[in-house]
């Protein structure tokens, strides 16, 4: 703990930013412009915009928001065939909390609630297995969005749900993976991107031999990062250095907590139960293998396979959600922003989700 206080110590995060700030100038020499970093994962984006980092930093370095955020990537008719799944009798539906208030075509989970529909909040996917053996007259279903990070608690909610025999228990899986939309942002050329400060949770999962791809196949550094003030600056700083030095490199700065070979245990679970599928990512459309879903023999707990869902197209709206979680514009370009969108009413899972870009800007960048 006195480690962690140091780092979001007020004196050494002043420190730490002029240190980048030198490296912004050194790079800003050499190249005749500010570097342009990715951060990956929803934490980050929240951490950047919290501490003031982004702000502080927006003359020296531009700072963007990546596919990170698991409800946010989530395609709008994989939400509204969710949000359609609670409206039969003799079910209960339970998710994480921020899925509650994200707008389907029509309406939310919360407003699908409060008309009298069973949908419940739970921590933890194991949760939902307790609540099946305490409703066997009901199905019960778990809305397994996620990337790496919560991929494995999945896995072992099916093993557990296969030890107890229960029957009425399924999963509507809508997973991410990491790799395969960082290869879909780089090969699009849509958006510049010289490095990326990469998911401190994911690469607990993965470890960093599965980002180097990065520099072996771009040319693009990497570094694993931590959540602190101090952490992030560092992380920032390094990917300066690389890119001066001219090294194309993936740096595992978060050590403690992340390995070269990731967790053994957790990837085992994901290959044991999972096998990969194409998936729909918001603003971008079906991107092959980037998902995970049951493998055949596990089709009982597939609430996809178990219950027939039909859904129309969704109507395209204003929302802009697509193209901020890919890093082509910033909140404040949609004309939704601060204006029919608020954390009050959101319009897109952006203002919605804890891990959203909208909302990390809306709550700490916001300009009155």
């Amino acid at each position: 703990m006195e480690t962690l206080n140091l780092l979001s110590d007020p004196m050494f995060a002043k420190d730490s930013v002029e240190a980048v700030i030198q490296a912004a100038n050194r790079f800003k020499e050499k190249y005749g412009r500010k570097a342009v970093f990715m951060e990956v994962c929803g934490s980050h984006t929240m951490a950047i915009a919290k501490s003031g980092i982004k702000t502080r930093l927006k003359d020296d370095v531009h700072l963007i928001a990546g596919p990170g955020c698991p409800v946010c990537v989530t395609d709008q008719e994989s939400i509204d065939s969710m949000i359609q799944l609670s409206q039969e009798p003799n079910r209960i539906l339970c998710t994480f909390g921020d899925m509650m208030r994200v707008p389907g075509s029509k309406f939310s989970l919360m407003q699908a609630k409060t008309e009298g529909k069973d949908i419940r909040v739970v921590y933890s996917p194991l949760d939902t297995l307790k609540i099946a053996e305490q409703n066997p007259d009901k199905e019960v279903i778990f809305l397994g969005i996620g990337f790496e990070t919560t991929i494995p608690i999945l896995a072992l909610t099916i093993q557990e749900a296969m030890t107890k025999r229960i029957k009425n228990f399924s999963i509507w899986m809508t997973t991410k993976l990491v790799e395969p939309v960082l290869r879909n942002l780089l090969e699009s050329g849509q958006v510049k991107i010289d490095g990326f400060i990469l998911p401190g949770q994911v690469s607990v999962v993965l470890g960093k031999n599965k980002f180097l791809y990065l520099a072996e196949d771009y040319k693009i550094p990497g570094v694993i990062s931590g959540f602190e003030p101090v952490q992030l600056l560092r992380g920032i700083y390094r990917l300066l250095n690389l890119l001066i030095d001219e090294k194309a490199e993936v740096i595992n700065d978060y050590t403690y907590a992340v390995k070269d070979e990731g967790n053994q245990i957790a990837q085992n679970l994901i290959n044991d139960y999972l096998m990969p599928n194409d998936e729909g990512w918001r603003g971008i459309g079906i991107i092959p293998k980037s998902g995970l879903d049951l493998k055949e023999q596990y089709a009982r707990f597939d609430a996809k396979k178990k219950f027939n869902i039909s859904i129309q197209k969704p109507k395209m709206t204003k929302c802009r959600c697509g193209e901020i979680i890919r890093g082509l514009i910033s909140p404040e370009d949609c004309s939704l922003f601060n204006k029919g969108c608020t954390p009050i009413n959101p319009i897109g899972p952006c203002m919605v989700s804890a891990e959203g870009t909208c909302a990390a800007h809306y709550q700490y960048m916001r300009e009155e």
